[in-house]
C-alpha cells in the first residue's frame, strides 16, 4: 500500500498580510524615529548677572519678555535683565510702526528664529535669506509663527471666541408677608480679532438684565416689581481707538410706569484708555425712541441723543470693577430725558464661579403721575464666567 504525504501550503493572501505588516511596522518605527529627532531644542534665557534659565520663549513686548522654564515655570522680566537670549523656534516679530489686520499682507513682518544680544533681536529666516535686527525698544511684539499666521489668515464663525458670564440671585421669605425675588442676566463679549496684539476689527455686545419681585398678604393686593433691560451694541472700528456703531435697547420698568422704552440709534465712540490693567469707552449718539407707559396718554416719538461712558479695570486678586453712566436727552421734547448709572464687583469663588455685587440707578424725568422718577436697585449673585 503507497503512502502520499501531504504538504501544506502557505496561501498567497496570507503572504501579502505579512507583508503589509511588516512594512506597517517599518513605517511607524521610522515616523516614531523621525518625530523623536525634530524634537525643538530648548531655548536659552541668560541674565545681566549670569544666571540662565532653559526652557521655551513665549512671547515678548518692548519692555519684558516671557520665558517658561520646568524650573522657574512662567516668568516675566524686563528686557533690561536680560543679557542673551537664543531660541530654536520661529517667531514673529512685529514692530510698533507696523498696523496689522487680519488679511493683509505679512511680507514686511520679520520672521524667524530669535536672537536678543545687546538690547537687539535678530531674526533669521533661513533658507538662505539675510538675518533682520529690531531695537528691543522698537518691538511691539514677538508671537510665536503658527499663533501669528492663523492670527493674519482665519476669520472665526459666528457662534466662536464669544466671552462673557451668567448671574442669577434669589431671595424667599415665607412669613405673615411672603416675599419673591429674583435677579439675573447675562453679558456677552465677541472681540475680533481676538489677539490684543492685532489692532480690533469689530466688536459685538448682547447684553439682558431683569428684577423681579412680589409681595402677597392675605387680603391685600399683591405689590410687584419687574425691571427689565435687553441692549445689543456693534463696534465698527476706524483704528484701533477710534469706532462707529450701531446699538439698540430695550427697557421696562413697572416701579416706573414704564411699559416698553424702544431705542434704536448710532453714533462714534472712542477708546480713551486701553491696557492691561484698565479700558475706558466715551461715546455718543443720535437715537430714535419710543416710549410706551401704562398710562397711553403719556406715550411718545422722541428724537435725542446718549452721552455714555464705559470703565473696566483688573484689580488686585483677580476682581474686576465694571462701570457704566449713560444720559439721553431729547431733543424735540427737553424735559423727556433720562439717565442710567451702574457699577459691579465681581469676586472670585471657586474656578470660574464669582460673586457680584452690583447697583443700578434708572432716572426718567417723565413718568405718568404717581410714579417716582428714580429708580434704584442693589443686587447681589452668583457668576458664571463662560471664558
Amino acid at each position: 500500500m503507497t503512502h502520499t504525504r501531504k504538504y501544506s501550503t502557505l496561501p498567497p493572501i496570507s503572504i501579502h498580510a505579512i507583508l503589509l505588516g511588516l512594512a506597517g511596522i517599518l513605517a511607524v518605527s521610522q515616523a516614531q524615529a523621525g518625530q523623536t529627532g525634530s524634537k525643538p531644542e530648548p531655548d536659552v534665557l541668560l541674565f545681566v548677572n549670569g544666571e540662565k534659565l532653559i526652557g521655551h520663549l513665549e512671547r515678548a513686548t518692548a519692555t519684558s519678555v516671557t520665558f517658561k522654564s520646568d524650573m522657574a515655570g512662567e516668568i516675566t522680566v524686563d528686557w533690561s535683565k536680560v543679557k542673551e537670549l537664543h531660541s530654536s523656534q520661529p517667531f514673529a516679530v512685529v514692530p510698533k510702526n507696523v498696523t496689522l489686520r487680519t488679511h493683509q499682507d505679512t511680507s514686511n513682518i520679520p520672521q524667524g528664529t530669535v536672537s536678543m544680544a545687546d538690547q537687539k533681536l535678530e531674526i533669521n529666516p533661513g533658507g538662505g535669506k539675510p538675518p533682520q535686527t529690531v531695537a528691543v525698544g522698537d518691538t511691539a511684539h514677538v508671537v510665536d509663527q503658527p499663533s501669528f499666521q492663523k492670527a493674519v489668515t482665519e476669520s472665526p464663525g459666528l457662534l466662536q471666541d464669544w466671552n462673557g458670564s451668567i448671574t442669577g440671585g434669589a431671595s424667599l421669605v415665607q412669613a405673615t408677608q411672603n416675599s419673591r425675588t429674583f435677579t439675573g442676566g447675562f453679558g456677552l463679549v465677541r472681540t475680533i480679532p481676538t489677539q490684543d496684539w492685532l489692532n480690533p476689527r469689530n466688536r459685538t455686545t448682547i447684553d439682558f438684565s431683569a428684577s423681579y419681585g412680589k409681595v402677597t398678604t392675605p387680603n391685600t393686593p399683591a405689590i410687584k416689581t419687574e425691571i427689565y433691560h435687553a441692549d445689543a451694541e456693534r463696534d465698527e472700528y476706524l483704528s484701533s481707538r477710534l469706532f462707529a456703531f450701531g446699538a439698540l435697547a430695550f427697557d421696562h420698568n413697572v416701579s416706573q410706569g414704564l411699559d416698553l422704552q424702544q431705542t434704536y440709534g448710532g453714533g462714534i465712540g472712542w477708546t480713551v484708555l486701553k491696557d492691561a490693567h484698565q479700558d475706558l469707552d466715551l461715546k455718543i449718539s443720535v437715537n430714535y425712541i419710543r416710549q410706551s407707559f401704562q398710562d397711553a396718554t403719556y406715550n411718545q416719538n422722541l428724537v435725542g441723543s446718549t452721552f455714555g461712558e464705559n470703565y473696566n479695570r483688573n484689580l488686585r486678586h483677580g476682581i474686576l470693577f465694571a462701570e457704566s453712566l449713560t444720559f439721553t436727552p431729547a431733543w424735540n421734547n427737553t424735559s423727556a430725558y433720562s439717565a442710567t448709572g451702574s457699577a459691579t464687583l465681581t469676586i472670585p469663588a471657586y474656578k470660574r464661579l464669582n460673586v457680584t455685587v452690583g447697583i443700578v440707578d434708572m432716572f426718567l424725568n417723565d413718568p405718568p403721575a404717581g410714579f417716582r422718577k428714580n429708580s434704584f436697585q442693589f443686587t447681589t449673585g452668583l457668576t458664571y464666567l463662560l471664558r
